[in-house]
């Protein structure tokens, strides 16, 4: 493990994952990752890696995040028998990792509170990052409320319409909530919005990124504030059914509730790993982000990795039902996870995704995000074909409110 790749201290049931699953020094995981920036943002970001590498080595600092999560966010977060799903399906038990019950309603508030701490520590005056479902807005500005910080969130103009409910709560904490008008207008502009506004004044912000993308440190220090999931989930089963899951399920768009599940299982080579992107309307045509099956290598927003992208170069348009997960790049943790065959990548479709969203809604009495239920569509295709006796760990990193308008207005045709 190098000087700026720390993750907290794992507990006695969970394994240091070995040099394999962490970036080297200059950040790269295997092929993937490293600091890809213009000149004027090397020593900016360089020092937000030093930052948090100093910070991640300081008993106070971790002391100050833990009770926060603990007193804030309300961690640990149950990990939950679905015995309703379990029995309608038929084959695995069926455990949901309960995200959605955090402070905020998402795993995005993990990060965040690191984040928000790191840049209080470096002396910035104000938080700017991207979002697209809003979860991760609505937790920079919950954040930035709590440790009295300015915030700023840029999101797609198409989001803002999607996730009104969450625009409102951003503007409610008291962040300035920047509509992106321009291409796609989603989630990849939201980012390259952010980023202009960042690059012209590194001084004064800092740059919460969202999910385990970007440069070098954001990939390993978003993993590290999120990997206590995995952490809490591997005490919990093992206290639960005295062994190790046999398959984890998590969505993966950028890729951080994945990672943050993943990392505490991933020397376990006996636990099948699933990380689960948008098919859309289907991988036959362009209305998908399916980057991990479909893209090829190539530089976004400052990293290597996989990226949907055109001949010329440039990012495709993508498509999803989830807004948090229409992003033509990931994590290049991810990329490399998968070249090294320690996660599967599969896919789901709208329609799919919709009806595992309506199946737990209406067993469990659980409205999941549409971004968790292309974790819970999988779930759905593989618990039946697995023993009795097999356990599956899902991801649910986030609840659905955000999502309820939007899903009747679909249903309704409208």
């Amino acid at each position: 493990m190098t000087s700026t790749d720390v993750s907290s201290s794992p507990s006695p049931s969970s394994p240091t994952p070995s040099a394999e699953f962490r970036a080297d020094a200059s950040g790269f995981f295997g092929e993937f990752g490293g600091a890809h920036l213009p000149p004027f943002l090397v020593e900016p970001i360089a020092e937000v890696a030093a930052a948090y590498a100093e910070a991640s080595q300081d008993p106070e600092f971790q002391d100050q995040l833990q009770a926060l999560l603990a007193r804030y966010v309300g961690r640990p977060s149950l990990l939950y028998f679905a015995e309703n799903l379990t029995r309608e399906l038929g084959g695995a038990r069926i455990y949901l990792k309960r995200e959605d019950l955090n402070h905020t309603g998402a795993h995005k508030i993990n990060h965040c509170l690191g984040e928000a701490l790191l840049a209080k520590r470096m002396g910035k005056k104000k938080l700017i990052a991207e979002t697209g479902a809003g979860q991760h807005g609505v937790a920079l500005a919950t954040a930035a409320a709590l440790v009295g910080l300015e915030c700023e969130i840029h999101m797609g103009a198409i989001d803002v319409e999607k996730q009104h409910p969450n625009v409102v709560r951003m503007e409610l904490l008291g962040a300035k909530v920047v509509a992106v008008e321009e291409g796609g207008r989603s989630l990849k502009e939201a980012v390259d919005s952010a980023f202009g506004v960042y690059a012209a004044a590194p001084d004064e912000y800092f740059f919460a990124i969202g999910s385990v993308v970007g440069p070098h440190p954001y990939p390993s220090m978003v993993r590290d504030f999120q990997s206590v999931v995995g952490r809490e989930a591997r005490a919990q089963i093992l206290a639960e059914e005295g062994r190790l899951p046999d398959v984890l399920v998590a969505a993966v768009g950028g890729g951080s509730n994945a990672l943050g599940l993943f990392d505490a299982f991933l020397p376990d080579e006996g636990v099948r790993i699933i990380g689960v992107e948008p098919a859309g309307e289907g991988l036959e045509g362009d209305r998908h982000a399916a980057t991990m099956t479909l893209g090829t290598p190539g530089t976004l927003h400052g990293m290597r990795t996989k990226v949907l992208q055109e001949e010329s170069g440039e990012p495709s348009p993508v498509h999803s039902i989830a807004s948090g997960l229409d992003y033509p790049g990931v994590g290049p943790q991810h990329a490399h996870l998968e070249q090294i065959g320690r996660v599967e990548y599969h896919s789901v479709t709208d329609e799919e995704t919709l009806e595992a969203f309506l199946k737990l809604s209406r067993v469990e009495g659980i409205i999941p995000a549409l971004e968790s239920s292309h974790a819970l569509a999988e779930v759905m295709k593989i618990a039946p074909t697995l023993p009795q006796d097999a356990i599956i760990i899902a991801n649910l990193s986030g609840r659905g409110d955000k999502d309820v308008d939007f899903v009747a207005d679909r249903l309704r045709g409208a």
